[in-house]
């Protein structure tokens, strides 16, 4: 039966509650205090100093929200069918982003598993979940997850989760998900009741950074790296993609992000970790992660083909965008294979007003070319769910907090946001609107009819061709005057013609791919 452990250092009691009942914790040193063991299935709750019920920070289910009691959970009692299951190299992968709410009409982690065969045969080598720590209300991105080892219960909970999972290596898919160590989310956070989680002295865009380097740092910084290794040991994952790296605040002489990755990497298997990051960055990767985001062709392509020049897109200005990102790893010393590519993402479709998809933005050339030239390219792929037949549905920013204030916040916020971008408040779907999270769920009945089926085609072909090219710095060849670009890996040309827009693809002089 599992121990139950609490970390409350500045407490003078902690009890634990089962059933109405309460018995004292008993202090062991280090602040950590112990209630013993309780047998998987027990709801439970501490009471620190005589408090309201509160949930364990470290709880690994959350039956009824964020505000109500945790639940034990015997990880070894689920029956794996993955032993001989060994993760491919990140090098050679092509990875799918998905939404668990929305990307099926159950939005569940159930009904994620019968759409697995798709992606294992559109040719994607792993899934990218992003998170499910639990969070308020059931419907939202995750990024404001507050039970962070609590697989949110609306999604299927810790046994729905290890299912799918498993279900992904039954075919050859590894797995990642999506964790966030920067920030909490605002409501149902309670981890400031039991010790110093978050620093006074610093904010994130947020709130409160989390205290990695001050008083009591220790046990925070184990806190996260226990998190990260009960993902990646318990469930199983493969990887874990880090959000928002840039707003992990620490100034140790050695970085969480080095003591995490060095954990990590210690770990049976090969087990690897890709932060958030916008540009290439040669000493985020010294720390020991293995790969990063990289916003920069996809940057180059959107203000190339849309014309937006607003908020961050502002420092770009299209065609030549796109030859520098495609040379700039080669000038930084980074090898290809550690930077993942794309043409849509969560962020770049949700941080928008409307949550238009690329393909509601552009014409069909613009989309082809954008979509050839980011899956041939010598990065690794990154593709978000629905893109590969151009979903007709948005993905808009959606939440479900149920403190009045918090929910008005959010939603005045978010239009708030949007004025660097030039929409005006009255475009913004409001997110706590249940219409707002319905529009976003995709369409699978579309994938037989025009033009989403062509369009995965493409895609299918498209993946199928770039498992056969070499890996390594490609030849880029660029013509700002005439708005040419070549790029060349082996035997494989991709020629573009960035103002008309056309692609051409040859291997040899034979033509792969026309315009």
């Amino acid at each position: 039966m599992p121990e139950i452990r609490v970390w409350a250092p500045a407490a003078g009691s902690v009890e634990v509650e089962v059933a109405s009942s309460r018995r004292s914790l008993a202090p062991v040193g280090g602040g950590w205090w112990s209630a013993g063991v309780l047998a998987a299935g027990t709801d439970y709750a501490f009471r620190v100093d005589g408090s309201e019920p509160l949930p364990d920070p470290r709880s690994a289910h959350q039956p009824e929200g964020v505000h109500g009691p945790s639940r034990v959970v015997d990880h070894a009692a689920f029956a794996w069918t993955d032993g001989a299951w060994a993760a491919p190299p990140l090098a050679g992968a092509v990875i799918y982003e998905l939404h668990i709410g929305t990307f099926t009409p159950g939005g569940t982690f159930e009904s994620a598993v019968d759409r697995l065969d798709h992606l294992a045969g559109l040719g994607v080598t792993a899934v990218e979940i992003m998170p499910v720590a639990a969070f308020s209300g059931r419907r939202g991105w995750g990024y404001d997850g507050v039970d962070l080892y609590a697989p949110h219960h609306d999604y299927g909970g810790p046994g729905g989760l290890k299912r799918l999972v498993d279900e992904c290596h039954r075919r050859g898919l590894g797995a990642i998900l999506d964790v966030v160590y920067n920030h909490l989310g605002p409501e149902g956070n309670h981890l400031q009741r039991f010790g110093p989680y978050f620093s006074d002295r610093r904010r994130t865009p947020w709130g409160q950074a989390v205290n990695f380097d001050g008083p009591g740092s220790r046990e925070v910084r184990r806190f996260v790296i226990d998190n990260a290794l009960m993902w990646l040991r318990d469930y199983h994952f493969d990887g874990l993609r880090l959000d928002a790296v840039h707003a992990i605040v620490d100034n140790s002489p050695t970085p969480v992000l080095a003591e995490l990755a060095a954990m990590v990497h210690a770990l049976p298997g090969s087990r690897f970790l890709i932060a958030e990051q916008p540009q290439p960055d040669p000493g985020l990767l010294a720390l020991g992660m293995d790969a990063q985001w990289d916003d920069e062709l996809h940057h180059g392509l959107h203000v190339l083909f849309t014309g937006e020049r607003d908020g961050y897109y502002a420092p770009y200005t299209g065609a030549g965008d796109i030859a520098r990102a495609l040379r700039e790893p080669a000038e930084l010393g980074i090898p290809y294979s550690r930077l993942l590519t794309y043409t849509q993402t969560h962020d770049q479709i949700g941080n928008r007003a409307l949550g238009e998809r690329l393909a509601h933005l552009v014409g069909p050339a613009a989309l082809r070319l954008a979509t050839v030239l980011t899956l041939l390219s010598p990065f690794v792929p990154m593709l978000f769910m629905g893109e590969e037949w151009a979903a007709s549905s948005p993905f808009q920013f959606f939440s479900d907090h149920r403190d009045h204030g918090i929910a008005r916040a959010t939603s005045e916020g978010r239009m708030n946001e949007f004025k660097a971008f030039g929409w005006r408040a009255e475009q913004v779907p409001d997110p706590q609107a249940v219409a707002t999270f319905e529009r976003s769920r995709l369409d699978w009945s579309e994938l037989g009819r025009e033009p989403h089926s062509s369009v995965l085609d493409l895609y299918r072909e498209l993946l199928a061709l770039r498992r056969g090219l070499p890996p390594g710095t490609p030849q880029i060849e660029f013509d700002e005057a005439g708005g040419r670009l070549r790029m060349t890996r082996g035997s494989l040309c991709v020629d573009c013609d960035l103002r008309t827009p056309a692609v051409h693809v040859t291997r040899d002089g034979q033509t792969l791919l026309g315009a």
